[in-house]
């Protein structure tokens, strides 16, 4: 009997304890606010593409905060299933490390993404992009590249296997214009990996305003704006490119 009285007093005197710890939680839980906002087409219409790619700065910075916007993905998902109105595409490279669309803290329906190894256009990326640009709406093309690329590693290593052989010949312009780099021109170099990862970029946007007259067209008319980037895979920063 004694020790059942001296379980009832702990018992009892846990009850307030308990109530808190409930409060707490469900207070938390209650300042918690889902974004469900998507684009529409007025806000795509609207928006310039220097303020999309401030957007994307923005959400950046973000991502590298650990502050990313908590949001109702099935509400999204619900709202853009009739269609969508992307502010951007980025071109970037398969590597499972660079989450595009989380890098940029976005939603559902809010870019593009097209993603191949190393990064480089070709006639299916270039008439993605198209799509993105002028039929979809877009006005902003990012391509993205990264630290530590293996496709440009490998490439850079002259690496042959099956179909991966051509896919590599892409980057070649890339490592020959880092000819004149000043140090160790070899995958084991991460300055010298680094470099050519953003030849690389560069050539590519070249290749996009060479092989793409949509696309050039919408950039000389100031419709579309064509960025580079580089993605720091240790701290999950992008850095953005001189255009």
């Amino acid at each position: 009997m004694k020790y059942q009285n001296i379980f009832l007093i702990l018992a009892i005197a846990m009850l307030p304890l308990t109530a808190c710890s409930q409060s707490n939680m469900q207070s938390d839980t209650e300042t918690v606010e889902l974004s469900s906002d998507v684009l529409t087409a007025d806000d795509q219409a609207e928006l310039t593409p220097d303020e999309i790619i401030q957007q994307m700065k923005d959400g950046n910075e973000r991502y590298v905060n650990n502050n990313l916007t908590p949001r109702d993905y099935q509400a999204q998902v619900q709202a853009t299933a009739g269609g969508q109105y992307p502010s951007a595409i980025v071109i970037s490279c398969v590597d499972s490390r660079v989450p595009v669309e989380t890098v940029f803290d976005m939603g559902v329906g809010d870019i593009f993404v097209a993603r191949v190894a190393g990064n480089f256009v070709n006639e299916d990326i270039l008439g993605s992009a198209e799509f993105a640009t002028a039929a979809a709406g877009s006005k902003v093309v990012i391509v993205m590249g990264h630290e530590s690329c293996g496709a440009v590693k490998s490439a850079i290593d002259g690496v042959e296997m099956g179909n991966i052989t051509a896919m590599l010949d892409k980057i070649e312009p890339a490592i020959d214009m880092t000819e004149n780099f000043d140090g160790e021109q070899a995958s084991s170099n991460n300055e010298y990996v680094t470099e050519v990862v953003n030849n690389n970029v560069v050539h590519t946007i070249s290749e996009m305003r060479e092989r793409s007259s949509i696309i050039a067209d919408l950039e000389r008319n100031g419709d579309v704006v064509i960025m580079g980037a580089f993605y720091d895979l240790d701290t999950g920063e992008v850095t953005f490119l001189e255009p």
